[in-house]
């Protein structure tokens, strides 16, 4: 999608400049919009401080105020969910999904934001659990990503929560997230046809939600839960199904989340405040689709 200078191609801007606003808006004209999105690709990237920012991108003010905009009015999701439906038309969306987590060391400057944070956009999806996301473990201060992907380890969803939550509490959420528009008439789609999780996923009531769904899920039994339906005899029922070949794709979760991390702005939290964070995961995801996009046809 970019070089080594982290701009966009002529191909990717080409597919971002329709879904932005106008250049010109209340009676004045913004400053170039691909500059500003590739000083925040250089941000993404380096993981340095805004006032770091090179020249040839213009003042970082304009740049960080542009985050800002966006976040609030959910610019940033509505390009990745119009990327999204793009593929899925075509039939590139792989609707087996992989879910899991991810633990992200907080900067000590991601610290310190006020306690009355500003509200979640117009329409936005739900993105934080707690406050700004932030927990206190032996680890540190730490923010936790929970993360939903195609199979093709391409992001669907993601919610933020403090460094200590747990990760089951949060499947079901992260499915409510995903709701992919029709290129034509239709209702979104919001069911994938599979979930692949690992152990710290499986419980009965998450089971039970699954086949409620109408969703196949694969995840393997945590040994305490095997040795409680042993010890019950005959009355512990049969195992849940699992399938081993199908449970071998879900490494592409992982893979995504290294990928995510090599923006160095993701794989340390810098931002104080929950929503430009969020914000962040969800360009650096926008890149990884339309790189996807932009393979495909090339």
């Amino acid at each position: 999608m970019y070089g080594g200078t982290c701009e966009l191609t002529d191909k990717a801007w080409g597919r971002i400049e329709p879904l932005l606003p106008p250049v010109e808006s209340g009676g004045r004209r913004w400053r170039d919009h691909r500059q500003v999105i590739n000083a925040i690709l250089w941000k993404l990237r380096t993981g340095a401080p805004w006032r770091d920012l090179p020249e040839r991108y213009g003042p970082w003010k304009t740049a960080h105020e542009r985050l800002r905009i966006w976040t609030a009015d959910g610019t940033w999701e509505r390009i990745l969910d119009e990327v999204i439906v793009k593929d899925d038309s075509i039939g590139n969306v792989e609707w087996t999904f992989s879910v899991d987590s991810s633990s992200v060391r907080a900067h000590q400057h991601s610290a310190g934001a006020r306690k009355k944070g500003a509200a979640p956009p117009n329409g936005s999806k739900t993105f934080a659990v707690d406050g700004e996301a932030l927990g206190r473990s032996r680890g540190g201060l730490t923010s936790k990503i929970h993360l939903a992907v195609d199979g093709r380890g391409l992001p669907m969803s993601v919610i933020l929560t403090p460094g200590q939550a747990g990760d089951n509490p949060h499947l079901l959420p992260l499915l409510d997230q995903v709701a992919v528009g029709r290129a034509g008439p239709g209702r979104p789609r919001t069911h994938p046809h599979r979930v692949l999780a690992d152990k710290a996923y499986s419980h009965p009531s998450t089971r039970a939600a699954m086949r409620a769904r109408g969703i196949a899920f694969t995840s393997p039994q945590r040994s305490d839960q095997i040795s409680r339906r042993k010890a019950k005899g005959s009355r512990g029922g049969r195992p849940p199904a699992f399938d081993p070949q199908h449970y071998a794709g879900r490494n592409v979760v992982e893979r995504c989340f290294n990928r995510l991390k090599q923006f160095r702005a993701l794989a340390t939290r810098y931002a104080k405040r929950v929503a430009y964070y969020r914000s962040e995961i969800i360009i650096a995801a926008i890149v990884l689709w339309l790189r996807a996009d932009l393979q495909d046809t090339a």
